[in-house]
């Protein structure tokens, strides 16, 4: 998991590193799984052209010999002007002649594995070899530290009647070929360092190349705000896969300033909603009594001045008319106050719940965006919202002396979408719990309590519900369920 954790630059140069050396380390295994393989292979060639030459020879034995040819005589023949002894000297190799029982009758002098002659053969070794279409069976066998391979095969008359077991033992010398591989890996050694050196310096350079657009592309993102104009980013010839990664970039800029517009739009107008609520409900309160005291005041007030009557209905007048200015004015704040028409269409929850996000430049919001589309029929501002809304509750919840965690998710459950907006906050005490949602009411030093109390009037008006669990001291986790249509 360590290797994960490094930058893409290290892991390409370690990868092309590593790749170089399994290589060298594949072609050596390899180039000793050959040597051996031809080693073997020459020895059993070797075994054999000495197996067909000393055939041969005792074929001529038995031809100019004074004996009868039969198993009787196979010891007289052979040990007749010691032939055995002069074959084994002629051809450099031990020759062992059995009777057709396994039993040992005759083997070459100065034989140099005599202690490791068997006097009698396995019977299997007979068995095999009298089932044997060519006559001819090979064991390979290890004694003393040093490998052997045996070859067993019949001594034939003229009428090609077996007459006895001809064992020729060949012991496998492999130092020409241990030379020839230490000498060969050596100098694919050489060959391997100068190749890892060189894929060293080749991963340095093209690792450097390659992360070096994905490096301007982090930078640029690193620098993205919402607050300010975002730059595109320009890069000229690059690969697909960066050319790619660069337009969904700027595509995303191009998205992300439009919802940037939208959203303080919307979170303007709300503003002036919400104000116009407060101040409609200010205004209106002293209206109706001031009209009624105005005007009992008129009723009851005796005019003795002749011209007091005048100057009543006067102040009367211009009273009554600023009143009902005032009014005027309060009912045209209450009427833009009135939440906007709902513009329902198909959207991707998912999508929208991370666009209204991305507003936000606290990297200890976690939301993981990789999960599938959730497709609901709502309003695009209303729901942005409602998520905003709900995240600045759980931001400002959170007090300076803890690490903040707040952590979003969208689920799909029982054909419901369902917001989930968790926080590490201080949490509701229990005396607070009844009055989160009513208008006005706030722990907060500064805001107009609006804000929940507008999330649960859209979630409301989407026959949808909010809930939400808090512990004190551990934190808080609001649920928002909509209907998926």
């Amino acid at each position: 998991m360590r290797l994960l954790k490094l930058s893409l630059r290290t892991r390409i140069f370690i990868s092309m590193t590593l790749l170089v050396l399994l290589a060298s380390i594949l072609i050596a295994a390899v180039t000793i799984y050959q040597y051996k393989e031809d080693a073997e292979e020459y020895h059993q060639e070797r075994l054999e052209r000495k197996e067909e030459r000393i055939q041969i020879a005792i074929h001529n034995v038995l031809k100019s010999t004074t004996y009868p040819v039969n198993e009787e005589n196979v010891t007289l023949i052979f040990r007749e002007k010691d032939r055995i002894y002069q074959i084994s000297e002629e051809h450099s190799l031990p020759v062992n002649i059995y009777d057709l029982s396994g039993q040992l009758l005759i083997k070459s002098k100065g034989n140099f594995i005599s202690d490791t002659i068997d006097r009698r053969l396995n019977p299997i070794i007979i068995d095999t070899l009298a089932s044997m279409y060519e006559k001819r069976y090979l064991v390979e066998s290890e004694k003393n530290n040093e490998k052997f391979l045996s070859s067993y095969t019949y001594i034939l008359d003229s009428r090609a009647k077996p007459l006895a077991i001809l064992n020729l033992p060949y012991l496998e010398d492999d130092d020409l070929f241990t030379r020839e591989l230490v000498e060969s890996l050596k100098r694919l050694g050489q060959v391997y360092i100068l190749m890892l050196f060189i894929a060293i310096a080749l991963a340095y350079f093209l690792s450097k190349y390659i992360t070096r657009s994905l490096k301007t592309i982090s930078e640029t993102i690193d620098q993205t705000r919402l607050d300010k104009r975002n730059k595109r980013i320009a890069i000229g010839d690059t690969s697909e896969e960066i050319y790619s990664l660069v337009n969904a970039y700027n595509s995303m800029i191009d998205e992300l300033e439009e919802s940037a517009a939208m959203l303080a739009r919307s979170e303007r107008e709300a503003a002036w909603r919400e104000m116009a609520k407060q101040v409609a409900h200010e205004i209106k309160n002293p209206l109706t009594p001031m009209r009624l005291t105005v005007q009992s005041f008129q009723r009851k007030f005796d005019p003795n001045d002749p011209q007091i009557n005048q100057k009543l209905q006067e102040y009367s007048d211009t009273l009554i008319q600023q009143i009902d200015t005032m009014s005027s004015i309060a009912s045209a704040f209450s009427n833009f106050a009135q939440m906007p028409a709902q513009k329902n269409e198909m959207l991707d929850v998912v999508k929208i719940v991370g666009l209204a996000l991305d507003i936000f430049n606290e990297d200890y919001i976690i939301f993981p965006s990789e999960k599938e589309k959730i497709i609901a029929k709502l309003d695009r501002t209303q729901l942005i919202r409602v998520v905003t809304n709900l995240v600045k509750n759980g931001i400002q919840a959170i007090p300076e002396d803890r690490i903040p965690k707040i952590v979003v998710d969208v689920f799909s459950e029982n054909g419901e979408v369902l917001i989930t907006v968790a926080d590490n906050g201080v949490g509701i005490t229990e005396e607070n719990k009844k009055m989160v949602f009513e208008p006005k009411f706030t722990t907060k030093t500064s805001g107009m309590g609006l804000g929940l109390g507008m999330v649960k009037n859209i979630v409301e008006t989407y026959n949808g519900s909010i809930t939400f669990t808090s512990q004190e001291g551990k934190g808080t986790v609001f649920k928002v369920r909509f209907p998926k249509e």
